[in-house]
């Protein structure tokens, strides 16, 4: 694995894990380390203040991000996808927004708003939820069925209802708490709403569609860099759960409570896990880094390429939490206690399942 966070760095966010899960948000400590590092803004070009990675480099960031919280990991990874829209809002509007060093966005992918055309812009009405991040987030984006004037359905040119992305002012939003799951309690995952707000016309975008800078990556199919980003949170939790478990299983077979069947029984299956999930890590990666290429060097990504992104990507996170389900049993009481690091990591892997995009391997 790259050495992409220093050790300083994951003592830090180690140290602050259990604190930020209390908080229900991110502890300021690590905040500053995500301030600094230009977490939030990954995807954003440099011309707007942001870190101008790729996504190649980015999912493997996200991955050791996920490995050493969970809850950081999973924030990081949907403000810094919702940041991955600079690259297609007005360039006005874009530098005004990333003036603000600390700027993060936050959002939500379902049409959960209506947006009525005006003279001079939109009225937008509408209640989103789980919007990671949004008690540090400055920008909302949301999306909206737009509709004329006179209540009709303004019509894409397949005859369907029109859906556009609009930026959203955290002063133009009400948080509406209610991120009450039982794990990646950190992500402060909150619903938001806005009533009767009017916003300007160039506040609204669409991924994909009319990219406003230079820049490689922003063409890569928004379904697959989504369920690339989540996969690799999925991966980097696992990953960490495996290692607590092989160390409190370890620590209990000091207690001479095992035989020696028992504990080559446990060291079957944990080695059994450890080689399910680097083997489709190694898929998941060759599957990915082959449409990267494909888009880099030819253009376009073929269909077939980006099906087994798909696929790689969602047994990838399946295998994760499966494996997380097979070891639980041989962690102890430990593992049931809340408090616990590798209850908390248990915990995030099966609430990071849960994501409608990792509902079906297939």
């Amino acid at each position: 694995m790259q050495d992409t966070l220093t050790q300083t760095w994951q003592e830090t966010v180690r140290k602050f894990a259990a604190q930020s899960e209390a908080m229900g948000e991110l502890h300021p400590e690590i905040l500053e380390l995500a301030y600094q590092e230009n977490w939030f803004k990954l995807f954003v070009p440099e011309i707007y203040g942001g870190a101008g990675k790729k996504l190649p480099e980015i999912l493997r960031l996200e991955e050791e991000l996920a490995e050493t919280d969970g809850s950081l990991g999973w924030t990081v990874t949907l403000c810094a996808g919702a940041g991955w829209f600079a690259g297609f809002l007005n360039p006005a509007l874009a530098q005004e927004i990333f003036a603000d060093k600390k700027v993060c966005f936050a959002g939500s992918g379902a049409v959960g708003g209506i947006a009525i055309e005006t003279e001079n812009g939109y009225l937008i009405n509408g209640h989103w939820k789980y919007a990671s991040g949004a008690l540090h987030a400055t920008i909302f984006t949301a999306n909206c069925i737009l509709k004329k004037a006179d209540g009709t359905d303004i019509l894409d040119e397949e005859g369907n209802p029109e859906i556009s992305s609009f930026i959203l002012n955290r002063n133009e939003v009400e948080i509406l708490s209610g991120w009450s799951y039982f794990g990646l309690m950190a992500t402060g995952s909150h619903a938001f709403e806005v009533k009767d707000l009017v916003v300007p016309k160039n506040r609204t975008f669409k991924i994909n569609n009319n990219i406003e800078v230079a820049g490689e990556g922003f063409d890569y199919p928004f379904l697959q860099l989504a369920e690339t980003t989540l996969a690799v949170n999925s991966l980097g939790m696992g990953q960490h759960f495996i290692r607590l478990v092989e160390n409190s299983f370890l620590s209990r077979t000091g207690l001479r409570r095992y035989n020696e069947n028992q504990i080559a029984f446990f060291n079957a299956e944990l080695n059994k896990c450890k080689t399910e999930v680097e083997t489709l890590r190694i898929q998941f990666y060759q599957a990915f880094d082959e449409s990267w290429d494909q888009l880099i060097h030819a253009g376009a990504i073929e269909d077939q390429q980006l099906e087994s992104v798909s696929k790689a990507s969602r047994k990838l996170a399946h295998v994760c939490r499966r494996t997380a389900d097979t070891l639980f049993p041989y962690c102890g009481l430990e593992a049931a206690k809340k408090e616990s690091e590798i209850n908390r990591v248990w915990r995030d892997i099966h609430t990071a399942s849960q994501h409608a995009l990792l509902t079906f391997e297939s």
